[in-house]
């Protein structure tokens, strides 16, 4: 069945979407953008799978007797001669073609990529936030404080902000669709708001505020103006909570252990005026949209102009991440073929049935034979400097340096100074500076929209200017108190408002 779309007619600029072009969408468009943040998903979380439960069974015969019971994903990019198998994009990450002979080798994977983007996350929002309206009334700034911690408390406060930030991470960007509960709904129809303030807060946990991930988002730009969205799509895979067929053919099919829950392919198509969800094609649901205004906040990871999509903290990393677990899957090998000694006889009868122990005792009568020793680990300096070179190489990328994560090495110096401190990770906290900036301007329009929502609802009544609101980040270095308590009398000598003063100092609203 065809998109049915009149319902949204044309938008501000005389443009509607063309049925057409969203069947591409989400035929032809989608396939692929699941390929490609779906392969940096995979790379961070690196998932284990056992190898009786891969997709195909072309991995699981070329284990050799150095190989694993399991397979991870990181292994997507290792050459086929210590996999044995040839990888492609279109196989999956877990899928690929048997290359001959070749036995799958020792696989070493450390993923350098995972505690680098988690750190970062630490770095932005590992400590609460306090997000302060700047509303001209004090009392207004008050109640305004509490209805947004209320919000974000109750779409789970800390975790919502850190969830944002892995998502950024990853895929480069991370949209967040604001979502009124029934119970706003029901207060569009009031004439005036006559609600005590004590109930307002209650109302507006109402509000959901869905992080909509990379792989499902399908936004219509304005052709003019790539950093505008006229039109919201997203599509994605939906398990229910049914079986897809009875316990016969389809069950043995897939085998006992394989997730034969229903399934079902959602379009959900959202723009300023109305929406409208779809269930394998077929509409099932459609309204209007009364808030004149499309609730979708886009945020960019890191800014990056021309594009939809920010600046992922993954992808540079990849080829790199690549190189190191093919050079320690190499010395792995390299080591165990050289861990052990072996000896090589030479004209004594039986020596192959006789094991080398202390004991054991050989005898010939031919008096040209002999034992040789050979094997036993050797060091390997170029080995070592290559990857010690690629670690760095990973650092300088990134801006995550193992200081971060707490390894300290001599190298350092003494970091009793905090300037000394600061100047060793100048790149991570230059770059959660940069994160501070996009991910603000995000939270402060999330916050916006909350307001303007629960002002079209007639819940709490609030002018252009009385939703404006700023985002106070804490300091993710060690502080020291008496000096924080000193620059806070300095700034309230040079006439810092008391109230602010405090929230800087953590004692205000935080969420």
């Amino acid at each position: 069945m065809a998109f049915e779309l009149s319902i949204f007619g044309r938008n501000g600029n005389g443009e509607a979407l063309d049925a057409e072009y969203l069947e591409w969408l989400v035929d032809e468009r989608w396939p692929e953008i699941q390929t490609h943040f779906g392969k940096l998903w995979e790379y961070y979380a690196n998932l284990i799978v056992d190898l009786h439960r891969t997709s195909t069974q072309t991995v699981e015969h070329k284990a050799g007797e150095s190989g694993k019971c399991y397979v991870q994903a990181q292994e997507y990019g290792l050459p086929a001669r210590i996999t044995g198998v040839a990888r492609c994009a279109e196989a999956g990450v877990f899928g690929g073609r048997p290359i001959g002979d070749i036995q799958r080798k020792e696989v070493v994977i450390e993923n350098d990529i995972s505690w680098r983007i988690n750190a970062a996350v630490d770095f932005l929002f590992g400590k609460p936030i306090s997000v302060v309206s700047r509303a001209a009334d004090g009392s207004k700034r008050a109640e305004i404080d509490g209805i947004l911690k209320a919000v974000f408390s109750a779409n789970g406060g800390i975790g919502f902000f850190q969830d944002m930030a892995v998502l950024g991470g990853v895929y480069g960007f991370v949209d967040c669709m604001v979502r009124p509960g029934r119970e706003i709904y029901e207060r569009i129809s009031k004439s005036s708001t006559d609600l005590r303030y004590e109930v307002v807060p209650g109302l507006a946990q109402a509000i959901g505020l869905e992080l909509i991930e990379a792989p499902r988002a399908l936004p219509v730009l304005d052709e003019n103006d790539y950093r505008k969205v006229i039109y919201y799509v997203q599509h994605f895979q939906q398990a229910r909570n049914h079986l897809a067929g009875s316990k016969g053919i389809l069950w043995r099919l897939l085998g006992k252990g394989a997730d034969r829950r229903q399934v079902i392919s959602v379009t959900e198509v959202t723009s300023a005026q109305a929406w409208q969800r779809y269930e394998d094609k077929e509409l099932v649901a459609e309204g209007e949209n009364p808030w004149g205004f499309l609730p979708v906040v886009h945020i960019q990871n890191l800014a990056q102009p021309f594009y939809y999509e920010g600046q992922s903290d993954v992808e540079p990393l990849v080829p790199i991440q690549d190189e190191l677990n093919t050079r320690l899957s190499d010395r792995a090998s390299r080591i165990t073929m050289q861990s052990f000694k072996m000896y090589l006889g030479k004209g004594i009868e039986g020596f192959a049935e006789k094991p080398v122990s202390p004991g054991v005792m050989w005898h010939t009568d031919n008096p040209d034979a002999s034992i040789e020793e050979f094997g036993g680990d050797e060091e390997n300096p170029s080995e070592s400097h290559h990857i010690t070179e690629i670690r760095e190489a990973m650092d300088k990328i990134s801006g995550v340096t193992p200081l971060v994560a707490g390894v300290i090495r001599s190298k350092l110096g003494n970091l009793t100074s905090a300037v000394a401190l600061k100047l060793t990770l100048m790149g991570m906290l230059s770059k959660t500076e940069r994160k501070r900036f996009t991910y603000g301007e995000g939270l402060k329009e999330i916050s916006r929209m909350v307001l303007e929502i629960l002002d079209k609802a007639n819940i709490y009544r609030t002018s252009e200017q009385d939703r404006d609101v700023e985002i106070i980040f804490p300091n993710p270095l060690p502080e020291n108190v008496m000096e924080k308590l000193e620059e806070a009398k300095a700034k309230k000598e040079l006439g810092v408002p008391a109230e602010q003063v405090l929230k800087e100092l953590g004692y205000g609203t935080s969420v």
